[in-house]
């Protein structure tokens, strides 16, 4: 591999990890320079250009609303200025749902769209890939009682954080990809037009 794509790897990689850091810390004017200007965030809670993602994610963060990111390994894919980024993750949120504080843990991965505009590299979309999830408790022994129509309302990869999120007055977005299906795979093809140079066509 050219020292040129290692460094265009690696300045993928940075962006991705800057994101989870900036976001994470509250240090949201960083924040904002992962983006391009028309970047777009879609969330399970939040679909929404990036400026109104970084509002609304300032705004929770204000009240102590509790989501932390953790990131694994990466896979970039590079063609010219266009790369797709893979990025193993969790989602960390915690929150009281009736009455009991609990910690909902979502594994999936982050794929972005990304591009490189004069010289700096920004998130043009990122769309999480929801995997599987669990909520507990954060007091051991204590009992939660799920109700059982609400939970079966979204999908296996994140059913337990869009329970907490539509507890806590989110409108959740009920048909985000998972691991497998009809979804993801649209994903996939919209990511393989994105490095074809072509509009990815991606609307979640």
């Amino acid at each position: 591999m050219a020292d040129a794509d290692i460094l265009r790897r690696l300045a993928v990689m940075e962006l991705v990890q800057n994101w989870a850091i900036w976001r994470d810390a509250g240090d949201w004017d960083r924040f904002a320079t992962c983006w391009h200007e028309e970047g777009r965030m879609m969330a399970t809670w939040c679909q929404a250009p990036a400026a109104e993602f970084i509002a609304a994610s300032k705004a929770g963060f204000a009240r102590g609303v509790s989501i932390l990111h953790f990131l694994g390994g990466i896979s970039v894919e590079l063609a010219g200025a266009r790369a797709i980024a893979q990025t193993k993750m969790t989602i960390s949120q915690r929150a009281r749902v009736d009455g009991v504080l609990v910690d909902v843990v979502c594994t999936g991965r982050f794929y972005d769209f990304i591009e490189e505009r004069d010289g700096r590299w920004g998130i043009v979309l990122r769309q999480p890939i929801y995997e599987k999830d669990r909520m507990d408790p954060v007091e051991p022994g204590v009992h939660l009682r799920l109700d059982p129509e609400l939970l079966a309302r979204f999908p296996e990869g994140y059913r337990h954080l869009a329970y907490l999120q539509t507890r806590i007055g989110y409108q959740v977005k009920p048909d985000m990809p998972g691991l497998t299906g009809p979804k993801v795979e649209a994903l996939y093809a919209a990511g393989r037009r994105w490095l074809a140079g072509e509009p990815h066509g991606w609307e979640g």
